[in-house]
């Protein structure tokens, strides 16, 4: 019988020896130093071992219950080896089933199909307020209070709390989507916290709809002075109302000349979407191509080319020419847009909502393809750079209504 006395004793030698404890126990010393705790054992007639540790790590008293262990496995009928083996492949299996090695795993899958800005933004919602939480956690244990404690992580910035955290229950909830379809989890817990948190208070984002400030306005982008992408960005982003993250990752290669179309797919939507180029977009467009034509981006950044300009440019640009946040941000054209192609122009609203790539549907209820209504939608967009010229020269613009285009 060996003794913590005797395990303390033991000195390497030229070979591996062993030392025999009871029932099949010993310890095995290396010529390295290392002290393994064996259980040797006959299976099916033939000899076997299996290794339970390694001293002092694993202590004698703990040697000897894994031996029990151990011995009631192979009278079961099982190998303790093969067990071993199973129990290590299970957790291993948990392992990778945990949220964090999903969510991981979704994000490698999914990144390529994100643009940059929201990439970084749900890594960073990932590791702030979701792994601490989840990330250890088996998938199928997870719960829909576990969520929640996690989104009761997010700090009150800025007054933005509740905004952050439906932000960060649809990544959650959009991942263990990710894990039912791939067969790791067996139902998706972030679905019953539908109504726990409150809706956020509709936030718009700054813009002018009278037509004397839209013109004062056109005014003063037409007046700016700076690098050639970011000034035609400028001028061309009250033209075709696009979201600005879609606006500044124009490629070349979308823009046909010929048919007068900038082809795309809408970030919110993941759908087509054709924006018909007025005369005014063409001629701004035709003069930047002389400049970046070589480069994949109509507005590449300033710094390089393989890139377009960030996310923030334009927004500084308007600081630049004076404007504050409160009178007007980059995304602001399509709150102007949309008012005014409304309240002045007298469009038809379907037409100018599949026009800001919203997911507009018809009466039956089908969503309208990208090429809906585009004949009304090309005059639409050029009546409205014609109505836009006349606010920029100040002079006393008449609305026209189009109501027939309903």
């Amino acid at each position: 019988m060996l003794t913590d006395t005797k395990l303390r004793s033991l000195r390497p030698r030229d070979r591996v020896y062993r030392m025999a404890d009871s029932n099949g126990l010993c310890i095995e010393v290396t010529p390295a130093g290392s002290r393994l705790w064996r259980y040797r054992y006959r299976f099916n007639g033939k000899a076997s071992m299996a290794t339970l540790g390694e001293y002092p790590s694993v202590s004698l008293v703990d040697a000897r219950r894994l031996r029990d262990e151990a011995r009631a496995t192979l009278a079961a009928g099982t190998s303790p080896v093969a067990a071993s083996r199973a129990r290590r492949a299970a957790q291993a299996e948990r392992a990778e089933n945990t949220f964090g090695a999903l969510a991981l795993e979704w994000i490698g899958s999914h990144g390529a199909q994100l643009a940059p800005s929201t990439l970084k933004r749900e890594r960073s919602m990932l590791d702030r307020f979701l792994l601490p939480t989840l990330g250890d956690m088996p998938l199928d244990g997870i719960r829909a209070s576990d969520v929640l404690a996690a989104l009761r992580r997010i700090p009150a910035e800025d007054g933005r709390r509740l905004e952050s955290a439906h932000r960060v229950r649809a990544l959650a909830g959009r991942i263990m989507r990710y894990g039912v379809a791939t067969g790791r989890a067996e139902r998706n817990p972030v679905a019953d916290l539908a109504g726990a948190l409150p809706t956020p208070e509709a936030t718009h984002f700054a813009a002018p709809t009278e037509p004397a400030p839209v013109g004062e306005l056109l005014r003063a982008v037409d007046s700016f002075s700076g690098y050639a992408a970011v000034e035609a960005a400028l001028k061309l982003a009250p033209l075709v109302f696009a979201r600005p993250g879609e606006l500044r990752s124009m490629r070349w290669a979308d823009v046909d000349f010929d048919a007068a179309e900038w082809r795309y797919t809408a970030t919110k939507t993941g759908t087509p979407h054709i924006v018909p180029l007025s005369k005014q977009a063409l001629t701004i467009l035709r003069e930047l191509h002389r400049l970046t034509g070589s480069s994949e981006f109509a507005f590449p950044s300033v710094r390089s080319w393989k890139r377009p300009i960030s996310d923030n440019t334009l927004n500084a640009a308007l600081r630049r020419l004076g404007f504050t946040t409160e009178q007007i941000t980059s995304h602001g054209w399509r709150a102007v847009a949309r008012t005014m192609l409304d309240e002045r122009l007298g469009f038809a609203p379907h037409l100018i909502e599949h026009q800001l790539a919203h997911a507009v549907r018809d009466p039956l209820g089908r969503a309208y393809n990208r090429t809906s209504h585009l004949p009304e939608r090309r005059k639409m967009m050029q009546a409205w750079a014609d109505y836009l010229d006349g606010l920029k020269a100040g002079g006393n613009v008449v609305a026209m209504r189009n109501r027939k285009s309903a």
